[in-house]
């Protein structure tokens, strides 16, 4: 029986990445970086702050790494104003609301950016559950947020759906045991399958999503 909808927020419910990968891009410059798409879909996409600055920018202290990742989140932040959710987005929020399935956000995204991108969006109110990347014991690609996700929400994987966009959170929600969706906002299709995505769709107007979301209804009325 299906219970919930668990999203990812960034490449998921809006392409923010873009606006990520130039925040990225200038700050890496000031220390003789230049990264391309290529370098920022997989070594930053998807994964947390900490771990980023560890791997591409190991000299820095931990306090000059927290320095650095609050001095890009905020130049994003000043980007971001007008974001908006990918096409479908609101009919799939108004879908879950007629089908009264819980929804939850989980997200690596820090914060303040978390919040910030919420009031943006005009969905403060939308998730009955926000979980942090890092308020667990660790961010995705491991599964912690998620089994955070199912705790809070006291539900089973197999009573969720997961959306992600990024390797790293498909990789998480698959292994809490969830059906996961990919998003091919940002991704190569077939990278997000190879993670585990069992569907891989552009965004929510795809045929397929709400073929298999209407079956899914129609399957629990037939059993009921």
């Amino acid at each position: 029986m299906l219970a919930a909808i668990l999203f990812d927020l960034d490449g998921t419910i809006a392409n923010t990445d873009p606006i990520h990968y130039q925040a990225w891009r200038k700050m890496l410059l000031d220390y003789g970086l230049e990264i391309d798409e290529h370098f920022y879909q997989t070594k930053i996409s998807g994964k947390t702050n900490a771990e980023i600055i560890k791997d591409i920018l190991p000299q820095l202290s931990p306090k000059a790494g927290i320095t650095f990742a609050e001095d890009k989140e905020a130049m994003f932040r000043q980007q971001a104003q007008d974001i908006q959710p990918l096409p479908g987005f609101t009919e799939l929020l108004a879908w879950t609301e007629a089908h009264q399935l819980k929804r939850a956000l989980v997200t690596n995204a820090p914060k303040l950016n978390a919040y910030f991108m919420l009031e943006v969006l005009g969905l403060k109110e939308a998730f009955d559950i926000v979980v942090l990347g890092e308020d667990c014991i660790a961010g995705k690609p491991n599964p912690a947020p998620y089994q955070a996700a199912l705790k809070k929400l006291e539900i089973t994987a197999e009573n969720a759906i997961a959306l992600e966009d990024s390797p790293s959170g498909i990789r998480s929600a698959v292994g809490a045991g969830i059906r996961t969706i990919g998003i091919a906002s940002t991704h190569n299709p077939d990278v997000l399958r190879e993670k585990g995505a069992f569907m891989v769709i552009p965004d929510f107007t795809d045929l397929q999503l709400w073929t298999l979301l209407n079956s899914q209804m129609e399957t629990e009325l037939v059993n009921s």
